[in-house]
């Protein structure tokens, strides 16, 4: 086992989930890979592929959208690697032959309509040598792809990368010379699709799309990745070509669905799901902290490291990380580095950090989730995960980082004081037998597919047959566009009239387009990047902002000149900033009975703003005080689920309206903190709201709402699942082992009340009543 007896002894440890080693099981090289790809790829270490490696290369080979939804380390880009450079390092047989016709579902080409593609790639003078494009979330997994590739694939394949790093030699190699470009959604969306014309070498040959780790493609993030698909694909149509999909993700449910929600496809795309490849040993261990979360994980780090065990933790937070890495550093005996690692690092700074992981040189990793994907760090010996991180999806991911090879996995999954960690660790079945979560994605969300239908016309003028691509919505959408004098109607369609870039009004992440600079007074060195949207949160006036161990404090915010000044000081504390949220509830699209009263869906119109901030003890968390700000409002439309507390139970409850305020906050924190069991997001994807009078609803009424404009689909999925969500929220209000309420049930590290005006027992006795199980 790779669990020590030291560990294992442990009284925080309560539950260890034990995976025997596996075996493999090999196939034969594909009879159509040309022998020197099968040269090069056993040159780079791979005698014979694993069978599901073969299996999704014969599904590619035959030209059919494939789900690849195997673990991590399972090799599955050889799958796709493999009829990639089969129709890349050929003429044009290997493109005919991903157009063949033969029987099977999904086929994308008949032979004829393939030979047309073919004449009119000729009539726009375009290469017949197909091309492939790779897309990853990150710039590191494009990268550690590219590297992959190269070494596998044969001497002349021309392999390149793409980013907002690249520069003028390698945008001009991506565009003119490569037959596999590796990329990023933003790049295709910004730099890649709005000119078209000097991308159609690879466009109008392209042959296959790999979209990799698919699971991170959720919520608005998703709907936008997965419009930004459908701009790929007519373009493709437009020049000639037609793109078989790989949609490759080691954490999938329902990958056939998802995939063909992802990509645009009415059926199911075929999928391969069972993994043939060896595995050595795994133990996953459930550790309940005897004190506080963060000094045992660090301690548990710095033990691990200093036993000879390469570490990764992963932690929720950014300044989580930095603070870990400092604690771990302080436990240490030996002189192992250990550096934290998170998005907002310029983009030298972690790959320095990436590249000391694979030489060794960096023992232990404190990080968020920047390093979950599958940036190739072999060998690592331990994975520890410091709260369970949102989704099973994430979870297994994260715990994919360690075991590879031979090496056997070591996982430690911390509990948090959170009531999703709570109730999952009481129920550890729904960790280690529960399927992953289904992907909430609805890419014909108005607010997303609007400016993209915008960008799509700019791309090349819409007609009414593009509702293939962009659903029946499509052409009131278009027309409600021309009404806000964004498109122009023509007899033959709509039409971009302005002088702008479409593409540029549109931000994929959702995170206010240019993120500001954090730079450090005097030196005038910028240490580190922040979104605008996180901006009021992160570095208001007076923040304690943490960098690679370091404290800074926020002198000013500059949100017009995108940047925060800051300089080196640790004063002591950290500060915690305080919001007032206010929700107004605009349209129901459903509703349901919910116990007594009834539940409903639909649009609410959100205010934020950040009030003040506290200043808490570095150490202990004690309140020192709090002090106000004056930062801006900021509304946007999203969607929530509410429910109202009816009046005649609430007199017969006999609570004060002080009472029902308190009862009702504390359901909506629970509520909240137990979505992300029954929908892939975690508490910072939704917030909530709760009044004793809401002046919409003249009652008592409990918002829970996701946390991007238009919505992100996971409070639709509450209701969706309203009495499983509502029983757990009792369950954990009821079965919770403390007094009068804590951070496993009704205390919430987002509430923007400091955690005031909360009742658990109010809580729980008001949820009881409106279910009937009083």
């Amino acid at each position: 086992m790779a669990i020590p007896e030291w560990l294992a002894r442990d009284p925080a440890v309560v539950h260890v989930d034990h995976r025997a080693a596996v075996a493999g099981q090999q196939a034969p090289w594909p009879r159509w890979l040309p022998s020197r790809c099968v040269e090069s790829i056993r040159s780079g270490g791979i005698e014979r592929p694993w069978l599901h490696q073969v299996r999704v290369a014969e599904l590619v080979h035959d030209h059919r959208h494939v789900a690849v939804c195997t673990p991590t380390a399972s090799g599955k880009t050889l799958g796709y690697l493999m009829p990639i450079m089969a129709a890349t390092l050929g003429a044009i047989q290997p493109c005919a032959t991903l157009g063949a016709t033969q029987p099977g579902a999904n086929r994308r080409a008949s032979a004829p309509s393939r030979q047309r593609q073919l004449s009119a790639r000729a009539a726009l003078g375009l290469s017949a040598r197909p091309t492939a494009l790779y897309l990853a979330p990150t710039k590191a997994l494009a990268h550690d792809q590219q590297r992959v590739a190269r070494s596998l694939g044969p001497a002349g394949w021309q392999v390149s990368a793409l980013d907002g790093d690249s520069d003028p030699a390698e945008r001009r190699l991506a565009r003119e010379q490569a037959s596999f470009v590796l990329t990023n959604p933003d790049m295709l969306h910004h730099s890649i699709l709005p000119h078209h014309a000097r991308w159609s070498r690879l466009l109008g040959s392209l042959g296959v799309v790999v979209v990799d780790e698919a699971h991170r493609y959720r919520g608005v993030f998703g709907a936008q990745v997965a419009c930004v698909l459908r701009r790929l694909r007519r373009l493709c149509a437009l020049y000639g070509a037609d793109p078989v999909f790989v949609i490759s993700s080691a954490t999938a449910s329902e990958a056939g669905a998802s995939g063909a929600a992802l990509i645009g496809e009415d059926g199911a795309v075929a999928v391969v799901d069972e993994d043939t490849s060896p595995h050595p040993a795994r133990d996953v261990v459930l550790w309940r902290p005897q004190t506080e979360t963060g000094t045992e994980s660090a301690r548990l780090m710095a033990r691990l490291v200093d036993a000879g065990c390469q570490t990764i933790a992963f932690v929720a937070s950014r300044a989580g990380s930095e603070v870990m890495a400092v604690r771990a550093r302080e436990l240490l005996h030996s002189a192992s580095a250990i550096r934290s690692y998170r998005s907002g690092y310029l983009a030298q700074d972690r790959r320095m950090i990436e590249q000391d992981l694979q030489n060794g040189s960096v023992r232990g990793v404190c990080a968020t989730n920047a390093l979950e994907l599958g940036v190739d760090i072999t060998g690592m010996d331990a994975v520890l995960i410091c709260g369970f991180p949102g989704t099973l999806a994430a979870m297994w991911q994260q715990a994919g980082r360690a075991g590879r090879g031979d090496h056997d996995a070591l996982v430690v999954i911390f509990q948090r004081d959170d009531p999703l960690d709570a109730y999952l660790f009481d129920h550890p079945d729904l960790i280690f037998r529960a399927p992953v979560e289904k992907t909430v994605l609805f890419p014909h969300n108005p607010h997303v597919l609007g400016p993209q239908l915008a960008a799509a016309a700019q791309e090349s003028p819409l007609a009414s047959q593009d509702s293939r691509w962009f659903g029946p919505s499509m052409a009131g959408l278009c027309d409600g566009l021309c009404a806000a004098g964004l498109l122009r109607r023509r007899p033959t369609g709509w039409f971009w009239p302005r002088p702008e870039r479409a593409v540029d009004a549109i931000d994929l992440r959702g995170t206010g387009g240019k993120p500001l600079d954090i730079v450090e007074d005097g030196p005038g060195t910028v240490i580190g990047q922040v979104s605008l949207e996180d901006a009021d949160r992160t570095v208001f006036p007076g923040a304690v902002y943490l960098h690679q161990g370091e404290h800074y404090l926020v002198d000013e915010m500059l949100p017009d000149q995108r940047q925060a000044l800051v300089h080196r000081e640790r004063p002591g504390y950290v500060t915690q900033p305080r919001t007032l949220t206010q929700a107004h509830l605009m349209r129901e699209d459903a509703h349901q009975a919910f116990g007594c009263t009834r539940m409903s869906v639909g649009d609410i119109e959100l205010s934020t703003q950040v009030i003040g901030y506290l200043r808490r003890d570095e150490w202990s968390g004690q309140v020192w005080d709090e002090n106000p700000l004056d930062l801006p409002v900021h509304t946007m439309v999203t969607k929530g689920v509410w429910w109202t507390v009816p009046h005649q139970l609430a007199r017969r409850l006999e609570m004060t309206a002080v009472d029902l305020g308190n009862a009702a906050h504390a359901v909506e924190h629970t509520a909240i903190g137990l979505l992300p069991a029954f929908a892939p997001c975690d508490r910072w994807d939704i917030g909530g709201v709760s009044m004793v009078v809401h002046p919409d609803t003249g009652a008592c009424t409990v918002i829970v709402h996701d946390g991007q404009p238009g919505g992100s689909g996971f409070a639709r999925r509450g209701f969706e699942v309203a009495d499983r969500w509502m029983g757990a929220t009792l369950d954990r209000l009821t079965n919770c082992s403390c007094a009068n309420g804590c951070p496993a049930c009704i205390v919430s590290p987002k509430c923007g009340n400091a955690n005031q005006h909360l009742d658990k027992d109010a809580g729980r006795t008001l949820l009881a009543a409106v279910l009937g199980r009083n």
